[in-house]
């Protein structure tokens, strides 16, 4: 694996459930498993060649009920991945797209939302909350998501007066800055919440020495508009790769 990569793992890691098999690592989140964002096998051939035997392994070890992504990143081995998982009933997914830029030069956002940084349980709450509305996650998952800023994520809030209208956290880790868990409120989108939040944490990347920053989200589809692509696009990312998704149901 690369830094990046290493780096974006350990960020799922950290608030995951995390168990090797089949050469991969399958990453669940048992309070909704109804979401493939967060149910995913990780890293399948990258290390080594995969075989048929390493996917059905790693299939098993997702459990029953369960809604996942098999991720296969660009140079996974063998060409034949792809076929393995259509012959298992997964279906190509939304797949993900990577970007990065240099921490060098944050972009100017203008905003009238407050940021504050996570400090304290009730912060570490409403956070989760923002997060968990925002992506239409479970209401189960909410103490798992409070406990995040203690995970080794650095976590922001964006205020609109003095109600949470935004979210977002950063990973840092062998000078790369993981940028995840981004998400607003529907009722105060449109208020610049993600650009202050992308600012603030490119600033904080380079404030602790990291020389790279990395995000990712939905890759460009018709069907799929995505003001998120747009809002990294215009914070001075650059698309790397895309990361295919296979969906099944386990």
């Amino acid at each position: 694996m690369t830094r990046e990569e290493r780096v974006a793992l350990r960020a799922s890691r950290a608030f995951s459930s995390a168990a090797e098999a089949g050469g991969a690592i399958v990453l669940g989140v048992p309070e909704a498993p109804d979401s493939p964002m967060l149910n995913r096998v990780v890293g399948l051939g990258i290390e080594k060649p995969a075989t048929e035997a390493d996917v059905d392994e790693a299939l098993a070890a997702i459990g029953a009920g369960v809604t996942f992504y098999v991720a296969v990143a660009p140079g996974a081995r063998p060409v034949e991945l792809p076929q393995w998982l259509r012959a298992r009933g997964l279906e190509p997914g939304w797949g993900w797209m990577v970007f990065r830029r240099f921490v060098e030069g944050p972009p100017p956002a203008e905003t009238s939302l407050r940021l504050l940084e996570v400090d304290g349980a009730d912060a570490a709450a409403a956070f989760s909350r923002v997060v968990r509305v925002s992506y239409g996650l479970p209401e189960a998952i909410e103490p798992r998501l409070a406990r995040v800023p203690d995970s080794g994520w650095l976590c922001w809030l964006a205020f609109d007066r003095d109600e949470p209208a935004g979210g977002a956290a950063l990973y840092a880790a062998e000078g790369v800055a993981y940028l995840g868990l981004a998400g607003t409120l529907p009722q105060h989108r449109g208020k610049g919440a993600q650009n202050a939040l992308l600012a603030a944490r490119i600033r904080r990347a380079a404030a602790l020495g990291c020389d790279l920053v990395i995000t990712e989200t939905g890759e460009q589809r018709d069907d799929r508009p995505s003001s998120s692509y747009r809002n990294i696009l215009r914070a001075g990312f650059t698309e790397d790769r895309v990361t295919a998704n296979w969906l099944g149901r386990s």
